[in-house]
């Protein structure tokens, strides 16, 4: 039987600071073809390329990967300032209108860091510029030095809802995640439940509600070690059942707060 394909939504970059090209790491295909067990393909994130509908029918589930450009904050009705750091207006034309359709239609995915800020951006909510400058709320940046081991560490706790998806996935309310990321959501928007929290009440996990399909995205970076990580693994082995489903036809219940 073929594998079903998991579309990794890619970021713009400058290779050698002149050559532009679409990318995506090499973790994030290694996760998607080793533990969903899927075909991991690379989309040119350009509205120039590619469109929602093709991709929709190209794919049978989406990976919204993190990425050091953030969402536009017009995206999100709030004026540009330096907090809000690099952007990448062409990913952000297809990747937000293409969660929206995933989220009507059922198809599966699931958003990393800056896929995480998407998901709550496609829906109406609201990001802050930049977490470790609110009162009470920890640096949650990568370190600037050190080896990938090091950046990728183990660094906090997240604390799932009693009962909820996330809960019921890992098999534990407590968890520990690594934390590379400088935004954060501000207002959740409209059906986004977040589900996860880390100890300075940073959200860290969220899920559509009402969505038929499935919708998990987290603030950390379950890419990193995903086969051999029990925080990591069940997430992408949930995205690669999810594709097979969707791939053979089968369309799943509708996943609703308690």
């Amino acid at each position: 039987m073929a594998r079903p394909k998991i579309g990794i939504i890619c970021n713009s970059y400058l290779m050698n600071d002149s050559y532009p090209v679409h990318a995506g790491g090499e973790m994030n295909s290694e996760a998607i073809a080793q533990v969903s067990g899927a075909m991991p393909l690379l989309i040119p994130t350009d509205p120039r390329f590619v469109s929602v509908e093709e991709l929709l029918e190209a794919c049978d589930g989406f990976l919204f990967t993190g990425g050091r450009p953030n969402v536009h904050p017009e995206e999100y009705g709030e004026e540009e300032t330096e907090a809000h750091g690099a952007f990448d207006r062409a990913r952000d034309a297809v990747a937000l209108p293409l969660i929206r359709a995933l989220v009507d239609r059922g198809q599966p995915f699931i958003g990393i860091c800056r896929g995480f800020q998407e998901v709550n951006v496609a829906m109406g909510g609201t990001l802050y510029p930049e977490i470790r400058d609110l009162p009470g709320r920890m640096n949650h940046r990568m370190p600037p030095d050190g080896t990938l081991e090091e950046k990728f560490a183990l660094r906090h706790m997240v604390s799932f809802t009693e009962g909820g998806p996330f809960h019921r996935l890992m098999g534990a309310q407590e968890v520990m995640t690594n934390t590379l990321h400088g935004q954060g959501i501000k207002d959740p928007g409209a059906r986004v439940v977040i589900d996860g929290h880390a100890p300075d009440g940073t959200p860290e996990a969220i899920y559509v509600d009402g969505a038929p399909g499935l919708t998990l995205s987290v603030q950390w970076h379950p890419e990193w070690q995903a086969g051999s990580d029990p925080v990591s693994r069940p997430l992408f082995e949930a995205l690669g059942n999810a594709a097979r489903a969707w791939a053979a036809g089968e369309r799943p219940e509708v996943l609703r707060s308690a």
